[in-house]
């Protein structure tokens, strides 16, 4: 069929058709020289959650096969929310029974979740464990809940009473015989700062260095109907495992009478397991706070 355009229209035609062809070169060249980045996981929306629970049904945090976690209760929430969810991971892996107001842990999602529905929908999948997703906040993908925390802070409670604890059932250790709060600071006083706390430390603790710095060990007391309720404030950067409950143990001693002061100094030089004091039970242990240098959650 003759072409019937005229040679102007014809001109036109070739001059775009080459100007396309130089544009596609030029956008390939640049796909070439700057390649899309690769999705890492990094890239991925990053978010703290702040955790409340109660740590009797479980076997501590970490995730074990065959047994209820707090680790697995919160990834199986997250993973009916987002089914290649990788995993979370947190500031401190408490013991079974130990409690906590104020666990915190990251986690890595694949959608960009508004925090108060991912909130909502964690809480509502947690049901009816004893897990509360208290917080949730965007943080940046270089915050680490482990590895960025700074200071991490443990509350002890005991009750020194005859009568058994009705309403704090597993939320306390309960002894029968009276206690001075006193003498037990003055022990507690011996093992401010940094030691070797060999003797304070589990026998299956994987530390690679007994040496810790505790930076607040204090004692505080007061009356309860026929009896009296002693708090034991702990902070440090990090602890060995079972440390807290060991110092509370043979801190116990001291306010029962059967150790002085002056015991705790030698049991901490000893840098002995069979010299420390007995071991405080689980559930009157809480991790309360965690401290980092810019505070994912506000003051």
């Amino acid at each position: 069929m003759p072409n019937h355009c005229s040679p102007n229209i014809r001109a036109a035609g070739i001059k775009i058709s080459c100007l396309r062809r130089r544009y596609f070169k030029q956008e390939e060249g640049a796909r070439i020289a700057n390649p899309a980045p690769p999705r890492y996981p990094c890239a991925m929306p990053r978010y703290a959650l702040k955790i409340e629970y109660d740590g009797a049904p479980f076997f501590g945090w970490q995730r074990q096969a065959e047994l209820p976690t707090v680790q697995g209760a919160v990834e199986d929430a997250l993973r009916l929310l987002e089914p290649d969810f990788g995993g979370i991971q947190a500031a401190g892996r408490t013991d079974a029974g130990v409690h906590a107001t104020g666990q915190v842990a990251h986690c890595d999602m694949v959608k960009d979740w508004d925090t108060f529905r991912l909130m909502e929908a964690l809480n509502h999948h947690l049901k009816p464990s004893p897990v509360s997703i208290l917080q949730v906040v965007p943080v940046s993908d270089k915050f680490h809940a482990r590895f960025s925390a700074r200071e991490r802070h443990y509350l002890f409670r005991l009750i020194s009473r005859r009568a058994p604890v009705v309403h704090e059932r597993g939320k306390v250790w309960q002894v029968k015989h009276p206690l001075d709060p006193a003498t037990m600071q003055a022990g507690a006083d011996m093992l401010l700062g940094q030691h070797d706390f060999t003797t304070f430390r589990s026998t299956m603790c994987q530390a690679q260095s007994p040496v810790k710095t505790v930076d607040e060990l204090r004692i505080e007391s007061f009356s309860i109907p026929f009896g009296q309720e002693i708090h034991f404030h702990v902070h440090a950067r990090s602890f060995l495992h079972n440390q807290v409950r060991s110092i509370v143990g043979t801190l116990e001693r001291v306010g029962s009478g059967a150790w002085t002061p002056d015991d705790v100094s030698a049991a901490l030089e000893a840098k002995d397991r069979t010299a420390c004091g007995p071991v405080s039970p689980p559930q009157g242990l809480y991790l309360t706070h965690v401290h980092y240098p810019e505070l994912p959650f506000g003051a």
